[in-house]
């Protein structure tokens, strides 16, 4: 099964989003595999928005990202992290369609309320940041026979 990482942002967390957005992956059937609260070090952040280094926006970046708390977490399920994009919508407010997370709860891209993996390999490179080997879970879920096809 693919994996990919996801952050509720500082602002998702205050404006006390955090149960609203993981009761939608839930309901989808995604799996959690590992999750935290925690703030983010400047050291860090910069590590996470590596790929935004010497652009104009980067040190408001770190700034948003590490004005508050956030909460990481590794989510596991066939093609995921497309799943999971697409449940968070367009980054850019005008295009994020009513009924994704950024449709229905962000007006400004600089208070965007969630973080996803863009491509596998980003995610693995933000899994490994957030998270160690032993934190991230294996189990099954009772509903995952209902959620994916049957081998019948």
């Amino acid at each position: 099964m693919e994996k990919t990482f996801v952050m509720v942002k500082p602002g998702g967390v205050q404006r006390e989003y955090v149960g609203e957005i993981l009761s939608r992956f839930e309901k989808k059937g995604v799996k959690i595999v590992a999750l935290k609260l925690m703030r983010m070090s400047r050291e860090l952040a910069a590590k996470h928005y590596v790929e935004h280094e010497g652009k104009e926006f980067f040190n408001d970046l770190i700034d948003t990202i590490t004005a508050g708390p956030v909460v990481a977490m590794v989510m596991e399920g066939k093609e995921i992290v497309q799943i999971v994009r697409k449940m968070a919508g367009s980054t850019k407010p005008l295009d994020a369609m009513p009924g994704t997370i950024r449709g229905d709860y962000v007006l400004d891209t600089g208070h965007n309320v969630i973080h996803t993996s863009d491509s596998v390999e980003s995610a693995k490179r933000e899994i490994a940041l957030f998270f160690k080997e032993e934190e991230i879970l294996t189990y099954n879920l009772a509903t995952e026979e209902w959620i994916y096809t049957l081998p019948y």
